[in-house]
């Protein structure tokens, strides 16, 4: 009888293995089955493109705006606009198409693709387009722009629950707040109420699905390419201090929405910036400095207990250090960094490249980290602020039009 218990366990992984790669077979053999578009084959390819595009378009713009050379042709605040679609446009994008490739690995159904994936891609198309025309027709252009992440977030639900992945369902509920957080975000535009608490709702969905999605990828990419490489010691695995932790930075987060200048929320984010930058020593990230595309993993989490940081100085001393200023430590680093890294990554993964960074994608890196760097420390730095304002959105486009370039021929599937 004891034997017997002691292999049960052994048994019901074993079998859960045999059932996971039935999954991850049939999955694969409905995708070959796919004859249509190659861009519409898998939804990485037209989300990540149309978020590279439209990162390499929309940041000139909002620089354009920022120097005043340009006016906005619909009637938000360049600043509402620039938050806006870089929140809800740029990072929709990549969002969808990381989740749309992750998703069937993850519940081994049916990927979407064809004419789903290209009505899905029109919907965020269409979100686009109709913030342009937001003062002509302000409540059609915020149900066409709220339309897409509503979609997508019951895409999401209808996933995870069919396939039986309960470990995702945190992924949907950030999804589906951060698509209630663009519908309130139009709400309180068209009653002419301030946004704020919309876009810090916004903002912080991004913070925990970066914590939740990226303690989970940076260490493993860390710990497959040691093996590889035969370096040891090896990332520690998941444990308690990584669960603390993640719950501390969730906690702070949310003081943080609501609670933007509370003290409370100053010390919670000082204790959750003590406590990621402990986890993330413990990952072995000065072990890949030879692979950028393990660094710069490494480099975006990073930025987390950056701004967690910055906040806490700015709510207690708000003289030295702005909110604003302190916010792009995770706009224009955790975001902007992890978003490329992730990007950059899965597209290689997923077009049978191999994964390792070229010249070009390199190139795309050191762009988007100098353009981040530049971005925080400007308030600090002994230049002119709106010159490296601007100097740091050209960087960011940079990297972009680069990322375009390099990246674009294999997500249109002609590499």
């Amino acid at each position: 009888m004891s034997i017997l218990m002691c292999s049960l366990p052994y048994r019901f992984g074993a079998i859960r293995l045999q059932h996971r790669k039935r999954l991850m077979t049939t999955t694969a053999q409905k995708m070959r089955a796919y004859q249509g578009p190659k861009i519409l084959s898998r939804g990485f390819r037209p989300f990540f493109l149309s978020a590279g595009l439209f990162a390499a378009i929309a940041m000139p713009i909002w620089v354009l705006v920022l120097s005043g050379s340009v006016d906005l042709p619909g009637s938000l605040t360049g600043r509402a606009w620039h938050l806006h679609e870089m929140l809800y446009g740029y990072l929709g994008a990549v969002i969808a198409g990381f989740l749309l490739t992750a998703i069937p690995n993850w519940t081994g159904r049916l990927p979407v693709v064809g004419r789903a994936l290209a009505l899905l891609w029109g919907l965020w198309l269409a979100g686009r387009l109709a913030m342009m025309f937001l003062s002509a027709m302000p409540v059609t252009a915020a149900i066409i722009d709220s339309t897409f992440l509503v979609t997508f977030s019951g895409l999401l639900w209808r996933e995870i629950l069919a396939g039986k992945n309960t470990k995702n369902i945190p992924v949907c509920l950030i999804v589906s707040l951060l698509a209630l957080s663009n519908v309130v975000f139009h709400i309180l535009w068209l009653t002419d109420a301030s946004t704020a608490i919309a876009e810090r709702l916004g903002l912080g969905m991004i913070a925990i699905l970066i914590s939740l999605i990226g303690g989970r990828i940076v260490p493993s990419f860390t710990r497959n390419w040691m093996v590889n490489q035969k370096l040891k010691p090896l990332p520690v695995a998941f444990d308690n201090i990584d669960k603390i932790g993640l719950v501390a930075g969730v906690i702070a987060t949310l003081f943080w929405v609501g609670l933007p200048r509370l003290p409370l929320t100053g010390v919670l984010f000082a204790m959750a910036a003590i406590l990621y930058f402990y986890r993330i020593s413990r990952w072995r990230g000065t072990a890949c400095g030879s692979e950028w595309l393990v660094l710069i993993l490494h480099i975006g989490y990073l930025w987390l207990p950056v701004w967690f940081a910055l906040m806490a100085l700015a709510i207690f001393v708000p003289d030295v250090l702005s909110q604003a200023t302190a916010l792009h430590a995770l706009s224009a680093g955790a975001i902007g960094t992890m978003t490329i890294a992730v990007v950059t990554r899965a597209t290689l993964g997923h077009s049978g490249q191999k994964l390792t960074a070229n010249y070009s994608t390199k190139v795309i890196y050191a762009l988007i980290v100098t353009g981040a760097l530049l971005r925080v420390l400007a308030v600090w730095l002994p230049l002119d602020f709106s010159g490296a304002v601007t100097t740091a959105g050209l960087l960011w486009t940079g990297a972009f039009t680069v990322f375009v370039i390099t990246y674009g021929p294999f997500l249109l599937g002609k590499k």
